[in-house]
């Protein structure tokens, strides 16, 4: 027989009473006594404030972005490098060397491009020159952001924009631009595709950290101190078209300039053609387009006949009115020292300083020591590198064994090779009053010069040095370069280019050296032609008095005006205006 159901039991109302379980758990939540519509209004609104907290952290994230550069925004999940801002570069009065404009970029997110093969055909119609095959491999990739071509223009930029297509974006970058061209490329040197320097003044930008900057983002734009250089425009300007003219007329390979304050050691002016277009750094390539006075290292000739004579000077051993026996060849084993327009006579060091005595200056030299001319040397700055703004800088090439034979050649200009800057540094020396000041392409004042300025020769030896660069333009090799009114002292070079290890007599490597005014000097300027050719203006010659030096004279006439340098008329002979001012 089946037993009965347990009776259930009913509440006073007729409704089936709460289960046990689930009353114990509502006073274990709720409490006994609580007012249920209280609780659900309490819940209502916590959920409204959560759905108002969300919604202000999505707002905030928002403007946030809004107000962030895309260039940080995009970093932070790109690995590929975007173009940071730079600070302006200025010649010494204030002009625009160097700056940044802004150029879009063309970018894209593969993982949100739905048609690859749709985008590529598209992008290509805008830009007739992309590379589809790249474009095509760089959409396939799996990385979340890819660029597709740096610095598109204006144009392209809403043509494609038109177009509507899904994961293609652009991000506006700074570009550097250089608004003269290649009138300072060689001392400004350029970027790359993501405004890094890579040469010249823009590298030395970086190294003293713009690119740390750059990193920790505290490079932005417009919020950097323009750089001021010592370059003038206008001078550079003057030299760098007499010195195209020059190459052009006596058909030389190069031709270099520089002009350089000796009072300062400040770098007015640097030219070196042929140069290229910083605005199309592909041309910095060419080999032919080096700076031949940082980079490139060569034997000065003649030029270096001053740093002999200026080490007899001061030896205190010998003096302007010294005599030297330049009468007969010196000879060394297989090697014969001649002078090219001789003599054969005794000679004052005067005469061997205007008829560029290869015998005499070696003679002096001689008389001195191996070891003497090696310190002078040194300390003249001319066997060790040259530091200066510029990271393109050449190791002078010095003998491995000096021997006397190297003291002779090396005295008159031939067995060591430096930078012409370098030479151009210690001849400043010997037109300052004896101080060897390093040369900067940044503004400098003759107070600052001074803190970095070493003496190396006596007051007395710069005074005669000046004295004979004078001379020489008065009687000797630099005649050609004597401009009325500016009181012209110089010195020319000559020397043998070495090919397959031996002197090529029909390449030469021309130089002169320029000082104005002599009895004050001010300004020192270098002139060099690479190779130059004889033409009939010449009368047969190649050498430096017949190209280098009247260059320099039509360089020192443009420039000179420009460099507040007041012409002087009718002043009287160096012995009368420099000698006499140094006995008083």
């Amino acid at each position: 027989m089946q037993a009965s159901a347990a009776p259930k039991t009913v509440s006073p109302g007729g409704t089936t009473p709460e289960p046990w379980r689930r009353r114990l758990v509502r006073n274990l939540l709720y409490g006994k006594s609580v007012d249920r519509s209280v609780k659900a209004r309490a819940r209502i609104g916590l959920a409204i404030g959560l759905f108002a907290l969300c919604y202000a952290v999505i707002a905030g994230r928002l403007v946030m972005y809004a107000a962030t550069d895309n260039t940080t925004v995009r970093r932070s999940y790109s690995a590929d490098a975007v173009a940071t801002a730079r600070p302006d570069i200025l010649d010494r009065n204030g002009e625009i060397l160097a700056t940044d404009v802004r150029m879009p970029s063309l970018f894209a997110e593969p993982h949100r491009i739905i048609d690859k093969d749709e985008a590529v055909e598209l992008l290509a119609t805008v830009i007739p020159d992309l590379d589809v095959a790249e474009v095509r491999e760089r959409l396939s990739s799996r990385r979340r952001f890819v660029w597709l071509r740096r610095e598109i223009t204006t144009t392209q930029r809403q043509e494609i924009h038109r177009l509507g297509l899904p994961g293609i974006g652009f991000m506006h970058e700074n570009k550097r631009v250089y608004p003269s061209g290649p009138l300072v490329s060689h001392l400004l040197g350029h970027v790359n595709i993501d405004n890094q320097g890579i040469a010249g003044i823009e590298k030395w930008l970086d190294n003293r950290g713009l690119a740390d900057l750059h990193l920790a983002g505290l490079a932005r734009d417009r919020s950097q101190q323009p750089i001021e250089l010592a370059v003038d425009m206008r001078v550079q300007h003057a030299m760098r078209d007499e010195l195209v003219k020059a190459r052009t007329k006596y058909k030389a390979i190069a031709a270099a300039g520089l002009v350089l304050d000796v009072r300062t050691g400040e770098i007015v002016s640097m030219v070196s053609v042929p140069d290229y277009d910083p605005n199309n750094p592909r041309e910095a390539l060419d080999p032919t387009r080096i700076n031949r006075l940082t980079t490139g290292v060569y034997e000065m000739g003649s030029t270096f006949k001053a740093l002999t004579l200026a080490m007899a000077l001061d030896s205190g051993r010998m003096n302007i009115n010294s005599m030297f026996d330049a009468r007969v060849p010196l000879q060394y084993g297989k090697h014969t020292i001649n002078d090219y327009h001789g003599q054969k006579r005794m000679m004052s060091m005067g005469e061997v300083f205007t008829y560029s005595s290869n015998i005499g200056t070696a003679r002096m030299a001689l008389a001195l020591g191996v070891e003497h001319h090696k310190q002078f040397l040194r300390r003249m700055g001319q066997l060790d590198r040259l530091r200066t703004e510029l990271p393109e800088s050449a190791e002078p090439i010095v003998p491995r064994r000096w021997q006397e034979i190297n003291t002779v050649t090396i005295a008159f200009g031939h067995g060591l090779s430096v930078a012409p800057l370098q030479a151009m540094m210690a001849i400043s020396a010997m037109m300052n009053g004896g101080y060897l000041i390093p040369p900067t392409f940044r503004k400098r004042t003759e107070e600052e010069a001074m803190q970095v300025a070493t003496r190396v020769l006596k007051a007395d030896t710069s005074e005669k040095m000046r004295y004979l660069m004078r001379l020489n333009a008065e009687k000797g090799t630099a005649k050609r370069a004597d401009i009325d009114g500016f009181y012209v002292g110089g010195k020319t070079g000559t020397s043998e280019k070495v090919v397959n290890g031996r002197y090529a007599k029909n390449k030469l490597l021309n130089s002169f050296t320029a000082v104005f005014p002599s009895d004050q000097p001010r300004y020192l300027l270098l002139v060099m032609l690479d190779e130059p050719q004889v033409i009939p203006e010449t009368n047969g010659y190649a050498t430096s008095g017949w190209n280098a030096a009247p260059t320099a004279g039509l360089i020192i006439a443009r420039i000179a005006p420009l460099l507040a340098i007041t012409p002087r008329f009718d002043l009287p002979t160096a012995d009368r205006q420099i000698l006499a001012s140094a006995r008083r």
